[in-house]
């Protein structure tokens, strides 16, 4: 039988549950032990899938095609936990499923309520995660502590607590501790109201992890613990990281304070595992390389930083696999319309242009694919970004004047981005798409075969529009390799430059499968070219 572990918020949003539960989740495997870990979000929305960037940041895909929380990528770069649609649950999704059962009568017409129905549907989405083989399932609830739409997950999870027995179940409270500074005192009341608020709903944390600027002190952790009714083991310090260090060290942080002795001893489980030693060689490799490369990231939300939050993330994994400190360039497309490129992406060493919707700053992202490509410097285009280096040669190379995607001008005669008819599907918004992992036959001696080392890949996907095949011969004859098909050859998934030191450029969303242990193929290909340029600039 499984164990689970919940992890709750309290005092402020935005604490860091997520990074929190996915270095819980590598601290239980590094004993050996295996973990799922998924989210419940309270919003009413059904999915992340059609809401705003500046909204919820960045829309994360997982191999089957959910679109979900951004939590569920710090999920999978920390553990070895791979997401389904199962992972991340909102309120909305619970609220739909339970209406769409009594629509079919399966209720035999009882009156629906929040308990039991509401309650029930989640407790078996819990359930779910606890698949054959899984030792520990971890399920983060989004939101605060007191928020009224969250308090239905906090109502299910106190009853699957007495459900499956207390001595199966760990409650951990994640809390701030502020730091007064006018008169240089640390409060522990806004913890105590938190934890009071989760006792009256008839949550008894196990756990509390801390948050805090200020280290506590023997002092601070006896009151935490007296007032909270915790032992004073289990008050946690998870204090603030310096500016200068890396999310990564979190799992560290929490090992120093007998976090992972106290998740086996509560849970009665065997803790024996390989350690964190490979975790501690990558750590050692980020924090001293022995070399630095500059990227510019061309993105529509470049400063809302979590909008692109795998792209960063694999960045800095594909420096870690080169042995070198990525210094990341965020460049708004739209300021290079009208902008001198040669000005902009001095003592760049590589451009990167990422995914996006929608026609603004796009004729920015041509502008810097066009630099890229007429100065050698090395590029990677990924989904939008791809599709904007086609309509950048077609222009360019191919002199197809006014050439342009169909979802940017609906009218232009050369659409060489275009949506395909068998790509179609018949419902409402958000299901146009091609979402989740989908095979891509490589080319031999192309770039992307030599980065991935194989001749066939698996990779997620989350887009509407595909290359226009009417033009891929005209586009060969000028240079351009499709390097990468689907295995039908019907959609192209990955281009490449003739005579250009590395310019790759990919329908899916290769960022979403890299972790710091192991960098995904492409993004330390990239890194790796864009070292070589800096090595002869």
């Amino acid at each position: 039988m499984a164990k689970h572990i919940f992890v709750t918020g309290g005092v402020v949003s935005s604490l860091g549950k997520g990074l929190t539960s996915g270095a819980i989740g590598l601290l239980l495997e590094s004993r050996g032990l295996r973990v799922a870990i998924q989210k419940f979000d309270p919003y009413i929305n059904v999915d992340p899938g059609t809401m705003s960037p500046y909204q919820h940041g960045e829309v994360y895909v997982t191999d089957d095609g959910a679109e979900t929380d951004l939590d569920l990528g710090h999920y999978e770069r920390f553990t070895q936990a791979r997401s389904c649609r199962d992972s991340n649950y909102t309120a909305g999704q619970i609220y739909k499923s339970v209406i769409d059962k009594e629509r079919r009568g399966e209720y035999l017409g009882r009156t629906i309520q929040v308990v039991p129905h509401i309650t029930n549907e989640i407790k078996d989405a819990v359930r779910r995660m606890a698949k054959p083989g899984v030792d520990v399932v971890i399920t983060e609830i989004g939101g605060t502590v007191g928020d009224i739409e969250g308090l239905p997950f906090l109502e299910a999870i106190r009853q699957f607590g007495n459900e499956v027995g207390r001595q199966n179940v760990l409650f951990i409270h994640l809390t701030l501790i502020p730091y007064l500074r006018v008169n240089q005192e640390i409060k522990t009341k806004p913890t105590q109201h938190s934890v009071g608020k989760l006792r009256e709903l008839g949550i008894l944390p196990d756990i509390l992890i801390c948050r805090t600027e200020k280290p506590l002190g023997e002092d601070v952790r006896e009151k935490i613990a007296l007032f909270c009714n915790v032992e004073r083991r289990a008050v946690i310090e998870e204090i603030d990281l310096a500016e200068s260090s890396t999310i990564y060290e979190l799992p560290l942080v929490l090992v120093r304070e007998g976090l992972d002795a106290l998740l086996i001893e509560r849970l009665a489980l065997k803790g024996d595992g390989p350690g964190l030693d490979e975790w501690k060689r990558m750590l050692r490799a980020l924090q001293h390389p022995e070399r630095e490369v500059s990227i510019a990231v061309v993105g529509k939300y470049i400063h809302l930083n979590s909008a692109y939050e795998s792209i960063y993330e694999a960045l800095t994994h594909g420096g870690v696999a080169n042995n070198a400190r990525v210094i990341k360039r965020k460049i708004e497309a739209e300021s290079l319309e009208g902008a001198d490129a040669a000005a902009v992406f001095a003592g760049v060493d590589g451009i990167l242009v990422p995914g996006g919707f929608g026609m603004r700053g796009i004729e920015g992202k041509i502008r810097a694919i066009r630099h890229a490509r007429e100065r050698g410097v090395p590029f990677f285009g990924i989904c939008l970004g791809m599709q904007c280096a086609t309509i950048e040669f077609a222009r360019n190379v191919c002199a197809l004047e006014s050439a342009n995607s169909s979802e940017f001008n609906a009218d232009t005669p050369h659409p060489v981005v275009c949506m395909m008819d068998e790509q179609r599907r018949v419902v409402n918004l958000g299901g146009t798409m091609r979402l989740g992992a989908q095979e891509c036959r490589l080319a031999p001696k192309s770039l992307a075969r030599a980065a991935y080392g194989c001749d066939e890949v698996s990779e997620r996907h989350r887009h509407r529009y595909e290359f226009n095949n009417a033009y891929r011969a005209q586009f060969e004859a000028k240079g351009l390799r499709f390097s990468g098909l689907s295995p039908d050859g019907k959609l192209v998934e990955i281009v490449e430059l003739r005579d250009h030191p590395w310019f790759v450029a990919v329908q899916f969303h290769p960022e979403f499968k890299s972790r710091p242990v192991a960098a995904h193929p492409l993004f330390r290909a990239f890194i790796a070219a864009a070292l070589a340029r800096k090595g002869v600039r």
